[in-house]
């Protein structure tokens, strides 16, 4: 039966009934039973999100992506189209043998956290296990094997900081540790290498 308070495309499969209202949810998207979504929320095209896997409200999730269990995406969150995402820093399969031991336990698994407003440019690469901080911004193509910091632009392979972004998006211009954004006004100070709105 249909919920009216958000919408899926007939041919999404959608197993979850954790959905917040005015979400929409596109064309040919699996999300698994045990996977919770916020409000507001738009997931394009040939999604697959995996049991466990948490998605705050107002995120938005392009085509082409799997998030797989223990990603989650704070409140705000964009990810571009093809994102990867894994949750397993050493991975073999599980019906190997070889590596069937590993797997006896859920030991092997890395949960990975992007954090409120943060944006995952497209076909960015995220090691399981990394945080990526509030209001980064992840550019197309990196690479990111460590921890961001809040307000960073990371670009590269691995992914190393280029500089600073304000909360709306644009990149900031440093002068003596201090910044105004040229779009929203939005003024920061940099201290202790870390960026912080004023």
């Amino acid at each position: 039966m249909a919920n009216p308070s958000y919408y899926v495309h007939p041919t999404a499969l959608v197993e979850t009934t954790q959905i917040g209202k005015d979400t929409r949810i596109w064309a040919f998207t699996h999300v698994m039973n045990g996977v919770y979504i916020g409000e507001n929320c738009n997931i394009g095209d040939h999604c697959f999100i995996e049991k466990g896997a948490i998605i705050g409200n107002c995120v938005t999730i392009k085509n082409g992506n799997m998030l797989f269990e223990g990603v989650t995406l704070e409140d705000g969150v964009f990810v571009g189209p093809h994102v990867f995402f894994t949750n397993d820093l050493y991975p073999r399969s599980p019906r190997l043998p070889e590596a069937h031991g590993r797997y006896e336990t859920h030991d092997w698994f890395k949960p990975t956290l992007v954090k409120y407003g943060a944006t995952l440019g497209a076909g960015a690469v995220i090691l399981a296990g990394v945080t990526i901080g509030e209001f980064c911004t992840v550019g197309a193509g990196a690479v990111v094997t460590h921890d961001t910091l809040p307000y960073s632009l990371v670009t590269g392979n691995p992914a190393l900081q280029r500089g600073w972004v304000c909360k709306c998006g644009l990149k900031l211009r440093l002068t003596e540790s201090q910044a105004v954004c040229t779009s929203c006004g939005q003024k920061y100070r940099l201290s202790d290498g870390r960026l912080s709105p004023v």
